[in-house]
């Protein structure tokens, strides 16, 4: 399999940091990364438009030669392959509380976020809107908050004792922010206590380390 993506890109992060999480438990996935360039436009080639029509990454290539090109689905998929250590819950509803927090993740920080720094800092040259960043932050306000809530408990990780595809998704979300420039209410205690705790993980860290490179 190959996985296409970009170095800053938050929905690629995602998955990488997912894989990331398998391998540190023991899952032996054989992937290839091919690297998108977004900022030379390598998303909007012929290649990759064949791979995904809206151009965009990740862009995970199957064995038969087929594509999935949205995160979500590419991680289940992954994960219905190797199962362990399972990243999306064993039972029913710790399957449907992670998805739950999973997607309270991507519709109110992931996606915020991105819309904040692509409407003030845009890593790809976007026009600045006040207009859809003051959007983007009422959004964003309520979703930091109700994870910080979340963590009261002191929690590791955003779903209990082990990581899961929720905090794959949070960390993206905010490793984005962080480098567009957004900085959490340090009222949020309590996420930034588990943000600082789940990016020391060294298998974590170095899923991340190419986002400064890709900065300079």
């Amino acid at each position: 399999m190959k996985l296409y993506y970009s170095h800053i890109a938050p929905n690629p992060t995602k998955i990488r940091l997912y894989l990331a999480e398998k391998a540190i438990g023991g899952a032996q996935i054989p992937m290839t990364e091919v690297l998108i360039d977004l900022r030379a436009g390598e998303q909007n080639s012929p290649d990759h438009t064949v791979r995904n029509y809206f151009q965009s990454v990740p862009v995970l290539e199957l064995d038969d030669g087929s594509y999935l090109i949205e995160s979500l689905p590419a991680m289940e998929y992954l994960e219905e392959l190797y199962p362990m250590p399972s990243l999306v819950g064993r039972t029913a509803i710790e399957r449907a509380r992670i998805r739950q927090l999973e997607r309270i993740a991507e519709t109110r920080v992931l996606n915020p976020l991105a819309r904040f720094v692509h409407s003030t800092r845009s890593p790809l040259g976007l026009h600045p809107s006040p207009e859809i960043a003051e959007s983007a932050l009422k959004t964003l306000t309520k979703g930091l908050s109700f994870f910080d809530q979340l963590l009261t408990d002191g929690r590791q990780f955003v779903t209990g004792e082990q990581p899961s595809i929720a905090d794959c998704t949070l960390a993206a979300g905010l490793n984005f922010g962080r480098y567009g420039g957004f900085e959490c209410d340090p009222s949020l205690a309590n996420l930034e206590r588990w943000d600082r705790s789940y990016r020391a993980r060294p298998h974590v860290r170095e899923a991340l380390a190419s986002v400064s490179i890709w900065a300079t």
